[in-house]
């Protein structure tokens, strides 16, 4: 069992609660918990939890051990592509694929879902994902839904 307070004296308390009801052993301040280690800096009054041990297990699991490290969950933007994609019509270009979805083409909308959650700030490569929709438009636009008898 894990147990936080903000007070030490609580935590002795319940200790104590506790020992008189159940047979236990105080092991001391944790170190991990449900595979992550716990770290903590006292003198400044914060904790840590860290995964470090699992991600390197499934980096190697994965073979991605020596992978190229990124900085960025995402893709990153340089004062260049962010002026860059300040000139593209992202939101329109977006929207007007998504129009054509709704009423013609209902197979992009996964694909669709996934760049329109970046209309607040996109990078190139989601522009460059939008142009490959609109590619993909080029090469189906005699597709129509079709309705009738089965």
């Amino acid at each position: 069992m894990l147990i936080a307070a903000k007070d030490k004296r609580e935590i002795a308390k319940l200790k104590a609660q506790l020992n008189n009801e159940f047979e236990m052993k105080d092991l001391g301040a944790a170190k991990k918990i449900l595979g992550m280690e716990i770290i903590r800096e006292r003198h400044v009054g914060k904790s840590y939890l860290s995964q470090k041990g699992y991600i390197n297990k499934v980096l190697c699991r994965f073979n991605m051990h020596e992978a190229k490290p990124l900085s960025t969950a995402l893709c990153p933007q340089s004062d260049k592509d962010v002026e860059y994609m300040s000139k593209v019509p992202y939101s329109s270009a977006v929207g007007s694929l998504m129009y054509a979805m709704v009423y013609s083409h209902p197979d992009l909308s996964h694909a669709l879902s996934v760049v329109s959650r970046y209309m607040a700030k996109p990078c190139k490569e989601h522009w460059k994902a939008v142009q490959w929709f609109f590619r993909y438009l080029q090469g189906t636009s005699n597709a129509c839904l079709q309705f009738g008898k089965i």
